[in-house]
């Protein structure tokens, strides 16, 4: 546990540095202030936190500020993080690792725009599962843009993964039908399919992606059990209308919130999940396989305030 919370630590350096560096009263042994207050309002909407979660942390605290006029700095930090955890209940998505009661592969639709990290996203997923023991295929169907087939090849490589993947501007749902068919040939527990990221105001997007589920249908009327959305957490308070649009369209089950390790605004999947009430299932805080995390509430909220595990 203390290690997860290390790595969080480490991957929400930036936002916690938005915060903690500001407040160094906040975060003291030392009694609170009035102005200590106005430094951990600028630094929550730093942070991204938006208006509704940050007036909240402020309220309960200058609450208990007002009965106790020697309130310190780690007391505040503990209600912060205690409001904090309060709206992000039930944001934990949780992952049954275990393979579908029909025999069927559980599949996994990893949705996003360019740039969101999707396709490194899909092979950590991956190699993540596989570490736990699961069997995965995994199914390159963003063919509109070669460098995501090669990049997903070359991660299969590295990491050893099942990958199914055509050409550069084949029928994605065909890739998909075809990775559909393999992993249910070879008894695999998961598929996970890197879907197409052209923008999400694009109808030829969202056509593409319905296109997908049909087909993956008719294999399993129930397919794919899992829409994830991933999410660039540097687009801060800007990705809720992304993850608004796509969920309309989509209907989305799950949220991944990548580079966290590079913002200093990791607040916002907090509106995210406020405004959506998605289940967040992974965070990526860094670079390598292992970066990718299983989001924890109660890792998060103490990383942002500097609370040791």
């Amino acid at each position: 546990m203390f290690g997860l919370f290390k790595k969080f630590k480490e991957g929400l350096a930036k936002t916690v540095s938005a915060i903690a560096a500001k407040t160094v009263a906040i975060f003291g042994a030392k009694p609170i202030d009035a102005s200590s207050l106005e430094t951990l309002e600028e630094a929550l909407y730093t942070a991204d936190f938006g208006v509704e979660t940050t007036e909240e942390i402020l309220t309960e605290i200058k609450a208990a500020y007002k009965k106790d006029k020697t309130l310190r700095g780690q007391e505040a930090a503990q209600i912060g993080a205690a409001v904090l955890k309060r709206v992000l209940e039930g944001a934990e998505g949780t992952l049954e690792l275990k393979a579908a009661t029909t025999g069927n592969p559980v599949v996994i639709a990893m949705i996003g725009v360019n740039g969101s990290g999707k396709t490194t996203t899909s092979a950590k997923l991956a190699w993540k599962m596989k570490e736990d023991g699961k069997t995965v295929v995994l199914a390159a169907c963003d063919t509109f843009r070669a460098a995501a087939v090669e990049q997903l090849k070359s991660w299969a490589t590295r990491l050893n993964l099942e990958i199914v993947s055509s050409h550069t501007g084949a029928d994605s749902a065909a890739v998909a039908f075809d990775a559909w068919q393999a992993a249910k040939s070879r008894g695999r527990d998961y598929l996970i399919v890197d879907t197409a990221g052209r923008l999400h105001t694009k109808a030829n997007l969202m056509d593409e992606l319905a296109k997908i589920r049909r087909v993956l249908q008719k294999n399993d009327p129930t397919a794919p059990q899992h829409r994830w959305l991933v999410v660039d957490g540097s687009l801060g308070s800007n990705s809720i209308e992304q993850a608004r649009v796509f969920h309309q369209s989509f209907g989305l089950t799950g949220l991944v919130v990548t580079k966290l390790d590079g913002t200093s605004r990791g607040g916002a999947l907090v509106g995210i999940y406020r405004q959506l009430k998605i289940p967040i299932y992974f965070l990526g805080l860094g670079e390598k396989e292992e970066d990718l995390q299983p989001f924890s509430v109660d890792n998060y909220v103490k990383a942002v305030f500097g609370i040791e595990g």
